[in-house]
């Protein structure tokens, strides 16, 4: 079959591979992957890795490179192992690619994204969304209902690394928020925190082209280039007494856009660590304490998300699908996929595959 595979830092190849096997375990479901969105980490693996990828053996999965691509994505069921009860042949899914012990010290408490032998479909699991067939446990495959399109049922993966920024921030009905960056989870996040009822919505965004994306996507929000200087002011004229927001929302992992967010957070506001950094940061401890803030780290996502986010995206309030900027063909996910998304131009969001 078909697949995409991550052999190494600007290494990815679309070859074909022995196609898995029917004989399944008593808890094993075997899909035929629809479509499947290139993500973040995606990226930091083909600009630096391997780094979340194994090259080494997995200690819990035993997956190790070339790794199939692919963790966002949604697939039809094509047969089920003896003990699969959830889902039946022909059932359409929504992949939660998160694999760990279920009886570790996390997994009997239900932090399944918790545990230090966690892996992920698409990244570090023998199969992944960007190959013709791929074979996944019970629990991660999540139906979706009829309502919801291919795409969505996709996109619930991101969608679910910033709804989850938004719970650890408390955002409720009347909140003021900073969303800084407009990237595709910053952009989840901003459609995140409108659906949970935020009245304030301001985006911190220095390049162009996400500002006009964003602006399109929420025009609700006020969309604002922080190399203008005017960041702190404008956060003062839209907060109660200039006193800043509710909540700050990191969405870029890097250290100025996380001091920024400090900046701008009221005192014991809320400030929440949803975008990945990937070196130390700088911070002014003493402007935490003098402020009495909070601050939230994120780390994927607790799974039993996944129903909750269906059931807002098919009730119309909480529109991903509006994130994707594009729609390419496998044979095309290095030029049109990962080079695209890395052109400093910035044009696109998410960038979905079919193969």
């Amino acid at each position: 079959m078909k697949a995409v595979r991550f052999h190494g830092a600007k290494d990815i190849r679309v070859e074909q591979v022995a196609e898995p096997t029917d004989t399944l375990a008593h808890d094993d479901v075997l899909i035929a992957p629809i479509i499947t969105g290139i993500c973040g980490t995606d990226l930091h693996e083909y600009i630096a890795g391997p780094i979340v990828t194994p090259a080494e053996p997995h200690v819990y999965t035993g997956a190790t490179n070339p790794q199939i691509l692919g963790h966002e994505f949604s697939a039809r069921v094509l047969k089920v192992g003896d003990a699969v009860s959830d889902v039946s042949a022909g059932d359409r899914i929504s992949i939660q690619p998160l694999v760990a012990p279920r009886n570790d010290y996390y997994g009997k408490r239900g932090l399944y994204h918790l545990s230090p032998d966690l892996g992920c479909v698409g990244l570090s699991w023998a199969w992944g969304g960007m190959g013709e067939k791929a074979v996944i446990k019970d629990y991660n495959a999540q139906p979706v209902p009829d309502g919801i399109t291919d795409e969505q049922a996709a996109m619930i993966e991101p969608a679910a690394v910033a709804l989850y920024g938004v719970d650890r921030g408390g955002v409720t009905a009347g909140s003021t928020v900073l969303v800084s960056g407009a990237g595709p989870i910053g952009a989840l996040t901003v459609l995140s925190a409108h659906a949970a009822g935020a009245s304030t919505i301001i985006v911190s965004e220095p390049n162009p082209n996400r500002r006009r994306i964003i602006k399109d996507i929420a025009p609700y929000a006020h969309v604002v280039d922080p190399r203008g200087g005017d960041l702190d002011q404008i956060i003062g004229d839209l907060t109660e007494e200039g006193v800043g927001v509710d909540v700050a929302l990191e969405c870029v992992g890097l250290e100025a856009s996380l001091n920024a967010c400090v900046n701008a957070v009221r005192r014991q506001g809320r400030v929440v660590q949803v975008g990945l950094h990937m070196k130390p940061a700088s911070i002014d401890a003493m402007l935490w304490a003098l402020k009495d803030i909070t601050v939230e780290a994120t780390w994927c996502y607790p799974t039993q998300i996944w129903p909750r986010i269906a059931r807002m995206v098919a009730a119309g309030n909480f529109p991903i699908e509006k994130v994707i900027t594009a729609r390419i063909a496998a044979e095309d996910v290095v030029e049109k996929g990962f080079e695209a998304l890395l052109d400093p131009a910035g044009e696109h969001l998410k960038i979905m595959v079919t193969t």
